[in-house]
């Protein structure tokens, strides 16, 4: 059997990640028929289908569950080896930007990997909300993004995170009516996404504190003035997670998307992207 071809297998993965092939055609940067043609080899090279067809869409079988867990691994090999070779070449500076509360738990790792990689690196960091980062993306004021994306916008799905209401166990705010919240300030998605999820729930509440800080929502919690709304893996120790049982509505999913600023990318840039890519992808 021949060794398997790189590009395919990364076709193939853009493919199951974004879960169709215009989409994956944006990230690998070829034409829906090309992946289309790149899935088509991929399947005579391997020797069984791979995809379902339900007609214009692909539905990945059990045979692609399994080649993907190698493709992955493959292609990360394939990269960390391109990346050792040039890690001495690069220089330069990179402006990244992310909501804050994405930077507190899933930033550190990754950053110090590329520092690591690329020593010569400077990276620019930005914390704000999803709506101003995508703003400064299309006026050339970042390169990378990384930011909660809305339902209608046609981004690709790099990580899902559990946005969950959370409170001091030793206040109860959750008992008082109206519901005191904490808030991110106006235009932020969760400070949105909370406000609908209450509204639909037909539940009264008051908003007693708004922020643009991740530590102000969580001093809020912790000093029992309110309950708030987090991602779940950014709720500290002492804070109790909320759910119907207390009388609180579900909130949404939260769908991270990772997105380039237009035009070229610097190697650099590209570098750092992947590296994001790679630490940050689920499964």
């Amino acid at each position: 059997m021949q060794p398997l071809d790189l590009a395919l297998l990364r076709s193939f993965v853009a493919l199951i990640d974004c879960g169709s092939i215009q989409l994956a055609a944006a990230r690998v940067g070829r034409s829906q028929s090309a992946i289309s043609m790149q899935i088509k080899r991929l399947e005579e090279e391997v020797g069984r289908p791979l995809f379902q067809r339900e007609g214009r869409s692909l539905r990945p079988n059990a045979a692609a569950q399994d080649l993907l867990l190698y493709a992955r691994r493959l292609l990360r090999l394939s990269d960390e080896a391109v990346a050792s070779l040039r890690r001495t070449e690069a220089a330069g500076v990179v402006r990244l930007g992310m909501p804050e509360d994405y930077a507190a738990y899933l930033l550190t790792p990754t950053l110090a990997r590329f520092g690591q990689d690329y020593p010569l690196a400077e990276i620019e960091l930005t914390f704000d909300s999803s709506p101003a980062l995508l703003r400064l993306l299309d006026t050339g004021k970042l390169d990378l993004a990384l930011v909660t994306r809305e339902p209608q916008q046609p981004f690709a799905v790099l990580r899902r995170e559990r946005f969950v209401w959370t409170a001091s166990p030793a206040h109860m705010a959750w008992t008082r009516a109206p519901l005191p919240v904490a808030l991110f300030e106006a235009g932020d998605l969760a400070r949105r996404f909370a406000i609908e999820a209450l509204q639909a729930a037909d539940r009264r509440y008051r908003v007693v504190s708004t922020t643009h800080s991740l530590l102000g929502l969580i001093t809020v919690a912790q000093a029992g003035l309110a309950v708030v709304g987090l991602i779940a893996s950014c709720v500290p120790p002492g804070l109790q997670l909320l759910g119907e049982a207390e009388g609180l509505p579900a909130l949404p999913v939260l769908d991270l998307s990772l997105l380039t600023a237009p035009g070229d990318l610097p190697p650099l840039v590209q570098h750092l992207r992947d590296h994001l890519t790679r630490d940050l992808r689920e499964g």
